[in-house]
């Protein structure tokens, strides 16, 4: 049987947390800014968990079991 290979995107862009969740980084930082307040710009520079309906996809795309 062949090796399952990580998907390459999803590993720049998900992370593992000490007891095995995953962390993901928020959308809509990287441009357009000018438009969006202070408050909701340092929100979205905060780090969250990845939802439990989505847990599976990403560790799938991560080759985690």
């Amino acid at each position: 049987m062949p090796k399952v290979k990580t998907n390459s995107g999803a590993k720049k862009r998900f992370f593992l947390t000490g007891t095995g969740k995953v962390k993901r980084h928020h959308a809509y930082h990287s441009h357009i800014l000018t438009k969006k307040t202070k408050k909701q710009k340092r929100n979205l520079d905060h780090s969250a968990l990845v939802d439990a309906d989505d847990m599976k996809q990403v560790r799938d795309l991560l080759c985690l079991r």
